[in-house]
C-alpha cells in the first residue's frame, strides 16, 4: 500500500514539476531529476504577503528545488532568506534576484535580474536612486488620495511597507482595509491605476540601463512577464526588439496562468530573437489562481535562462 501511494505521489510531482533537467548546474548534471523551480517570487520587502522566512517556508513545502526572490528595486530579503536556509539546514537553492522598475514608451516595464551579486556597486547604487524615486512617487500618490478625500493614507501605506519598498499595492491595501474599495484591484481600476485621479507616473530608469546593471552584477536580464503589458501584438515585438537591442537575455514565457497559445507566442519571440527563457509563479500571496511553482513547466525548444549559470 505504502508503495501504492508513493508511486502517486512521485507522479502528481512529476507532473507539477517545473521542468525535467540532466545538466541544470545546481543538481547532479548525470542525475536528471525532476526539478521544481520558480524564477519569480516577492516578499514582504516589497509587496508580497509572507515574509522572507515564511516564503522560504512555502517553497520547501511545495516542493521546490530552486527559487529565486526578485523583490521590486531591492535586494533586503536576500540576506534573511539565505540566513534562514542555513541555520534550518533545508534542501533549497536560493537565486539571488530583484526585479527592477523601468520606463519604455510611456510604459512601466519590469526587469528581472537573476543569479546576480547583491554587493555589486553599481546594483546598489541603481537601487538606491529607484528606492529615492519610489518613495517621491509614493508621497505624491498620497498627495492626490488626500484630494480624493482619503486621509492619513500615504502615512498607513508606509507603516504598512515597513523597511521594505513602497510600492502602490500598499495603497490599494489601506484603501481595500478602510472600506473605500470593493476589491485591491479597484483601488487601481478607481484611483492609482494609469490615467486614474491619484495615478502618478513614474520616472524609472531605461530598459538599458537596467540590463546594464544586472549584467555589472553578473546576473541575467530577463523581461518579466510580457504577456501582462497592456501592448498591441505589434508594441509587444518593438519592445521585444528595443530589450534585445539594449543586452536582454532572455523572456519570463511561462507564468501559471496562460493559454497554450500564448506560451507557444512567447516561445516563438525566444527562438525568433535568440533570446533565453525564464518561468515564474510573479508569487505575492497564497491564492487559488496562482502560487509558488505552480503550472509551470520550460518547453523542450526554449533554451533555459540557467543555462549557462556557474553554482
Amino acid at each position: 500500500m505504502q508503495a501504492f501511494l508513493t508511486l502517486i505521489e512521485d507522479n502528481i510531482m512529476a507532473a507539477v514539476s517545473t521542468t525535467d533537467l540532466k545538466n541544470f548546474i545546481f543538481n547532479d548534471p548525470e542525475s536528471g531529476k525532476h526539478c521544481r523551480i520558480d524564477l519569480h517570487s516577492h516578499t514582504s520587502c516589497s509587496d508580497g504577503g509572507l515574509t522572507p522566512s515564511e516564503l522560504i517556508d512555502r517553497a520547501v513545502n511545495f516542493q521546490l528545488d530552486v527559487l529565486a526572490i526578485t523583490d521590486h528595486d531591492t535586494v533586503s530579503a536576500l540576506a534573511i532568506a539565505g540566513n534562514y536556509i542555513k541555520e534550518k539546514k533545508l534542501a533549497l537553492k536560493l537565486i539571488n534576484g530583484i526585479e527592477i522598475s523601468t520606463a519604455w514608451q510611456g510604459f512601466e516595464i519590469h526587469i528581472v535580474g537573476l543569479n546576480i551579486n547583491t554587493d555589486n556597486q553599481t546594483l546598489i547604487t541603481l537601487i538606491e536612486n529607484q528606492q529615492k524615486l519610489r518613495e517621491q512617487r509614493a508621497i505624491t500618490i498620497g498627495e492626490k488620495l488626500t484630494k480624493c478625500g482619503f486621509t492619513d493614507v500615504y502615512e498607513k501605506a508606509k507603516t504598512m511597507a515597513g523597511a521594505g519598498s513602497i510600492t502602490r499595492a500598499h495603497f490599494a491595501k489601506v484603501l481595500f482595509q478602510q472600506g473605500h474599495v470593493a476589491t485591491m484591484q479597484k483601488a487601481f481600476d478607481k484611483y492609482i491605476g494609469k490615467g486614474k485621479r491619484a495615478y502618478v507616473k513614474p520616472n524609472w530608469c531605461s530598459i538599458e540601463e537596467a540590463v546594464d546593471v544586472i549584467h555589472a552584477a553578473g546576473g541575467s536580464a530577463v523581461m518579466a512577464h510580457p504577456i501582462r503589458y497592456d501592448l498591441s501584438a505589434k508594441w509587444l515585438r518593438r519592445l521585444i526588439v528595443q530589450f534585445k537591442a539594449d543586452g536582454g537575455d532572455a523572456l519570463e514565457i511561462v507564468l501559471p496562468q496562460m493559454a497554450p497559445q500564448q506560451r507557444e507566442l512567447m516561445l516563438n519571440y525566444c527562438l525568433e530573437y535568440d533570446l533565453q527563457a525564464s518561468m515564474g509563479s510573479d508569487f505575492h500571496y497564497p491564492s487559488k489562481w496562482s502560487d509558488l511553482g505552480r503550472n509551470l513547466t520550460m518547453p523542450e525548444k526554449a533554451q533555459p535562462v540557467w543555462a549557462q549559470w556557474k553554482s
